[in-house]
């Protein structure tokens, strides 16, 4: 029975590149998204091309039990869960306070916040009975910077980082590996990024920016993932950032 790497938040840019790295590990890849069943299909079809293993599940992180429940069901049909991947974004774009909703700041918070607090009060007693496990978390500038027209992405990713700080103190010293790292720059993804710019201006950027190494790798991502989750306990990376050589880091703006 393989290890499972759990990624939740398996796009085209981060996840999905993440969960087909670690399968190539040796780790069944269990990937799970919001929507795109035929984009999820893809991902897994890349990795058993590979000659390597993996599921995909559509599954939304908002919904009651749906982590948990999902969680269960690998646990029990799959196999033990080492590795989990929170890949989930919880970015609305720029908006004024005005026009930042209830509705639209809650969201935020449970996306970046209230789904990872879930998700690790799944898990982690999980690993802490085994005495092994590895949460990784993808952040953001703004769990470290709050710019204007960030209200609820601030607000979320800063509450993503202290969480992480707070599990990272009680499970530690129990044999959990969480590492929170910070995504500071532009990923080349066509999901996220892409969607945010347009297929017609990502593609320009891509061959300009991108083709220059300014755009962030989702393959280089991954390698750094693994890396993280292989590390000696004795020298565990808590936190690390991430951007291309090419972008001013967040404390210099």
């Amino acid at each position: 029975m393989n290890p499972v790497c759990f990624v939740l938040g398996a796009g085209r840019g981060i996840g999905g590149t993440v969960g087909r790295r670690f399968a190539q590990e040796g780790y069944h890849a269990v990937l799970c998204r919001r929507t795109d069943q035929q984009g999820l299909d893809e991902v897994v079809g890349k990795i058993e091309a590979d000659g390597n293993s993996a599921s995909g599940f559509l599954l939304n992180a908002v919904e009651d039990n749906s982590i948990e429940d999902r969680l269960a069901a690998v646990e029990a049909d799959i196999g033990p869960v080492e590795v989990v991947l929170y890949n989930l974004g919880a970015q609305i774009g720029n908006r004024h306070l005005k026009d930042t909703s209830y509705k639209a700041f809650e969201m935020g918070w449970r996306m970046a916040t209230f789904g990872l607090f879930r998700l690790a009060r799944t898990v982690c007693p999980l690993m802490e009975a085994r005495g092994k496990g590895t949460i990784l978390v993808t952040s953001a500038t703004a769990a470290v910077r709050g710019n204007a027209g960030q209200h609820s992405h601030a607000a979320a990713m800063g509450g993503r980082r202290m969480l992480c700080q707070a599990l990272n103190a009680e499970f530690s010293a129990k044999g959990i590996h969480i590492a929170h790292i910070l995504i500071d720059g532009a990923v080349d993804a066509p999901d996220t990024y892409g969607k945010m710019l347009g297929q017609e201006k990502y593609q320009e950027i891509r061959e300009t920016r991108g083709k220059a190494g300014g755009l962030m790798l989702p393959d280089k991502i991954a390698d750094t993932y693994v890396h993280l989750a292989h590390q000696h306990r004795s020298t565990w990376t808590f936190e690390m950032d991430l951007r291309s050589f090419s972008d001013r880091p967040w404390w210099n703006h």
